[in-house]
């Protein structure tokens, strides 16, 4: 499996679905829409395909979820994940007109896990490991919130203590110089799937072009090859997306989230 569109059809066929939403403590369907709700006030709006609905339709579906997750008062903001390849005339307009603001696209990338699994050399004084405890997996938090340019969030570190709890699979990777995290990201396998996702990279700026954030990658991949796991997927930044490509990921398509906040 390595074209393009093989592997864009892996993901619209295996990850579509509720796999793509491990942790949900609710999930209620709208036409092809699939209306997710997570701990900690969060819905999550997503689907297979739009099953060819016209912008009428569309507008309708959008107006409609929004207004579930507006009458549940324990949601505060909604993500709606879409995918460029998808046909979802007046989607874009209607999220607007709904009140929820576009984030930054950033490109689906796939290929073969074994393509991630080569030797870096660290620079003197950086290691590696996986994470567990909850002291270093709120400072690998912290520090991911920094590298973003969020607010130290307790929130954050709660949902990954969460998920650590009641998904056993998820793994959390670090680099380290001093005892001080400096880069960091998970390992999502897909249960069912060939796939597993790499996700919430996030290297320090003053340690950046130095091979780490490769490092932490190889290591993810290593870890998934080894739970038999032979797809990595990840939605990937304009900083991370040409790493990936280097070791033989594809960009399959583009995605977008928009965000609503109560």
């Amino acid at each position: 499996m390595t074209s393009a569109q093989q592997l864009l059809a892996a993901y619209d066929h295996q990850l579509r679905t509720d796999a793509e939403t491990p942790g949900a403590i609710a999930v209620d369907r709208l036409g092809p829409l699939r209306l997710v709700r997570f701990a900690g006030g969060r819905g999550f709006v997503t689907y297979q395909d739009l099953d060819g609905a016209g912008a009428q339709t569309i507008a309708q579906w959008v107006g409609e979820a929004l207004n579930s997750y507006r009458l549940d008062p324990a949601i505060v903001r909604v993500e709606w994940k879409t995918r460029g390849h998808d046909h979802a005339p007046g989607l874009h307009d209607a999220l607007m007109e709904n009140g929820f603001e576009p984030d930054e696209t950033e490109s689906v990338m796939i290929g073969q896990a074994s393509a991630l699994d080569a030797a870096v050399q660290l620079p003197s004084g950086v290691t590696l490991r996986r994470v567990t405890d909850e002291p270093d997996i709120r400072a690998m938090s912290a520090m991911q919130d920094e590298v973003f340019g969020d607010p130290v969030s307790d929130h954050n570190a709660e949902t990954l203590l969460h998920r650590i709890e009641v998904d056993g699979g998820m793994e959390l990777w670090v680099a380290e110089h001093e005892g001080r995290i400096i880069s960091a990201g998970r390992l999502e396998p897909v249960p069912d799937t060939e796939f597993a996702g790499i996700w919430g990279g996030a290297t320090r700026a003053e340690w950046r072009g130095q091979g780490i954030y490769r490092a932490v990658t190889a290591a993810r991949a290593r870890a998934a090859l080894k739970l038999g796991k032979t797809l990595i997927h990840s939605d990937s930044t304009a900083c991370s997306r040409p790493i990936l490509e280097r070791y033989g990921l594809l960009r399959v398509s583009t995605t977008t989230p928009y965000h609503w906040r109560r």
